[in-house]
């Protein structure tokens, strides 16, 4: 079952990279449309071979986590919190990095759990009807 996140990840890699270099979408959207894909291929999968969904989505997605928007506004945190270069320049270029972040996280949340909820929604609305 390990080629399911690996596949499935290397496909949102792709969709979320021709987002931000073609359609030149902001990389909180290029993050969301790529999660979006891996919910929706996922969970069908997880369901099927009883799997987790989180373990084998966060797998296919979790190299997309915004570590450099993190590095760079914990950066920005120690050098404001050491006082000697204290800039308005320096606080909004920290400010925007933890957003950045926070927005590409939050993104990949929704992107993730929306097409969980709908399927797994869809699929027990199935089942009770067929008792």
């Amino acid at each position: 079952m390990l080629a399911w996140p690996v596949v499935v990840g290397m496909l949102a890699h792709a969709l979320r990279w021709w987002s931000l270099a073609v359609l030149g979408t902001s990389a909180a959207i290029g993050a969301f449309m790529a999660c979006l894909i891996v919910g929706l291929i996922l969970t069908p999968v997880a369901r099927r071979s009883h799997m987790p969904f989180a373990a084998i989505g966060f797998a296919s997605v979790v190299s997309m986590m915004p570590g450099v928007f993190l590095f760079r506004m914990a950066s920005g945190l120690l050098q404001l919190g050491e006082g000697s270069r204290t800039t308005l320049e320096l606080m909004s270029a920290t400010i925007a990095d933890g957003m950045t972040a926070v927005t590409i996280v939050f993104a990949m949340s929704v992107g993730l759990i929306v097409p969980k909820l709908a399927i797994d929604r869809l699929g027990d609305g199935a089942m009770q009807s067929k008792s």
